[in-house]
């Protein structure tokens, strides 16, 4: 039974998802965005992301198929690429090269701008729903109490006379993404600050886009290698839709990929996958490389709170943003949304008090794997139990292991995917398997890094 009133501050894929959800229990949804968003897939300055290279994991795309029916399938007509996670792409993992197999892993090739338009279609075609561009929430409004929220102030933004108002609604979810303003909004009501978990990364990322052969990557569709300590840099390839490959460059801790032509080359050369500085070399770029810095991932225990405003909700990114190499921010809303459907039909009463402590659930799983990849580097600020030295150790013996044995790739890949939990890694097939094939033998493919070549 549809109640009143919802706004979702966000018109991101967070807030998107968010609203999707609370179509089905209010019979007005408004997701107020300050960008004019386009009509067709295009990148906005809100979503300064939207530039970068997306990755949506296997268990993102289900998600998303279960909250919106057949958006695969549109996207697929409308030119996106399925990939076989496993089979079509080619793994270097801490310098070890994966042993391809085909596996049931798929994922979309497809960039953010269209991503995000087809799922805003989606939700804008739902009854009740109202999508409010180019207007910016100001300030929170609430009760006399300040302990239930009421609605929003909103200011337009957009062309035309200035002007403020203000919309009521039974539930405010912030989906405002990393530039939350949850924690100066909440603190202006005499709420004390979330409990807050940061981990430096220092990353910085470079994305081009490349018109795309089929004879290029013989026929692959992605690959991948990550920083290792000692060697800050990565490089992902992808497909997208439009015949088209998206080549992201990325540097921890002050390594940072040039913009230049010749640097970028230098760069990919210096990884050990060898395809993506070939392909540098042949394909034709299409536009400008576009360059982003992460800071940091950051992590707000909103469930550690014992007072929080009634009406009121913190989503998505505002919640938990991830360091985007690890692909798991759509995937951790779309999570987020499924939990939040399962709660709002038993009604308003101690809502975020429950939706917290779902989310947290949720969010634990690829935080504990951002992070306890992440303290592999010593840059990395934070205590290494003993737990979390002795899976770092394990999971690089994997890795070696992997080059010789698909089933033990297929295990990684499954929980990177989050479609299983990273136990599984654990299980006693498994680890015979590491400890049968990390003998020592198997091939690297490091290169030295030579920075001064990128002057």
């Amino acid at each position: 039974m549809a109640t009143d009133s919802a706004v979702v501050v966000g018109a991101s894929i967070g807030g998107l998802l968010a609203a999707r959800v609370l179509s089905e229990t209010h019979g007005r949804v408004t997701l107020v965005d300050r960008d004019p968003l386009p009509e067709q897939a295009a990148s906005r300055r809100g979503v300064p992301q939207g530039r970068q290279l997306h990755v949506l994991l296997d268990r993102g795309r289900q998600v998303l198929e279960e909250l919106l029916p057949g958006v695969t399938d549109e996207l697929v007509a409308l030119g996106a690429p399925l990939i076989d996670l496993h089979g079509d792409v080619r793994w270097y993992n801490d310098g070890y090269l994966m042993q391809p197999a085909a596996s049931g892993l798929r994922a979309i090739g497809v960039g953010r701008p269209l991503l995000e338009q087809v799922i805003r279609n989606r939700v804008a075609a739902l009854p009740g729903v109202t999508i409010l561009p180019g207007h910016e929430v100001t300030a929170l409004t609430t009760t006399p109490d300040r302990r239930r929220v009421t609605g929003v102030r909103v200011h337009r933004r957009a062309d035309g006379p200035s002007t403020t108002r203000e919309l009521s609604a039974e539930l405010v979810v912030d989906a405002g993404g990393r530039g939350t303003r949850s924690p100066v909004w909440l603190a202006e009501l005499g709420y004390r600050p979330a409990p807050e978990e940061q981990v430096p990364v220092g990353l910085t990322y470079v994305t081009r886009l490349y018109h795309r052969q089929p004879q290029q990557l013989d026929g692959l569709l992605g690959v991948l290698t990550n920083a290792v300590p000692g060697r800050t840099r990565g490089g992902i390839v992808a497909v997208q839709e439009q015949d088209r490959f998206a080549v992201a460059l990325s540097g921890m801790f002050g390594e940072e990929p040039p913009l230049d032509d010749a640097g970028l080359l230098a760069y990919a050369d210096s990884l050990p996958a060898p395809e993506i500085g070939a392909l540098l070399r042949h394909a034709r770029p299409l536009g400008a490389p576009a360059r982003m810095r992460f800071p940091a991932s950051v992590r707000r225990r909103y469930e550690r709170l014992r007072r929080f405003p009634a009406g009121y909700l913190v989503f998505g990114d505002a919640l938990c943003s991830f360091n985007p190499i690890y692909g798991q921010g759509i995937t951790a809303a779309a999570l987020q949304a499924v939990e939040l459907a399962r709660l709002l039909p038993a009604g308003p009463h101690g809502l975020a008090r429950r939706f917290f402590r779902r989310a947290a659930r949720v969010i634990d799983m690829p935080w504990s794997i951002a992070v306890g990849t992440d303290l592999r580097f010593p840059e990395v600020p934070g205590p290494r139990s003993a737990r979390v030295r002795l899976t770092n150790a394990y999971v690089h013996r994997l890795h070696a292991a992997a080059t010789a044995n698909p089933t033990l790739g297929a295990a990684f890949l499954r929980v990177l995917n989050l479609v299983d939990p990273p136990r599984r890694l654990l299980a006693p097939t498994v680890a015979a398997r590491v400890l049968r094939g990390s003998d020592g033998s198997a091939r690297r493919f490091d290169r030295p890094t030579e920075v001064g070549t990128l002057e």
